[in-house]
């Protein structure tokens, strides 16, 4: 796995999600408070982006149907979504954040 570097780390507010193409996969990369997240960027129920839902915690809600993922695990925490998403590692180096990703 390799360290992705998706920009500098000061681009996200509390409680925003934007997303980045790794290779042919979308990752979003999410800030709640000094906490940031890495995931893939689509709801096992149904494949919508998860990119613009809201956070709460560590917790994003799919937008389309409300289905809650943890960010840090990515386990599905209420239906529809019952398969988790993949996460990944992140962190914060000269001021820039990065992503581990295949």
């Amino acid at each position: 796995m390799n360290w992705i570097d998706a920009g500098p780390s000061g681009t996200l507010t509390d409680g925003q999600t934007r997303s980045i193409a790794v290779g042919r996969r979308m990752i979003a990369i999410a800030r709640s408070g000094e906490s940031y997240f890495a995931f893939e960027d689509v709801c096992t129920h149904d494949g919508a982006e998860l990119t613009g839902g809201a956070i709460e915690g560590e917790e994003i809600i799919c937008p389309r149907h409300g289905a809650r993922f943890c960010m840090r695990t990515g386990e599905a925490l209420t239906a529809p979504a019952y398969e988790p998403v993949r996460v990944f590692d992140t962190k914060i180096e000269g001021g820039r954040l990065w992503v581990r990703a295949e």
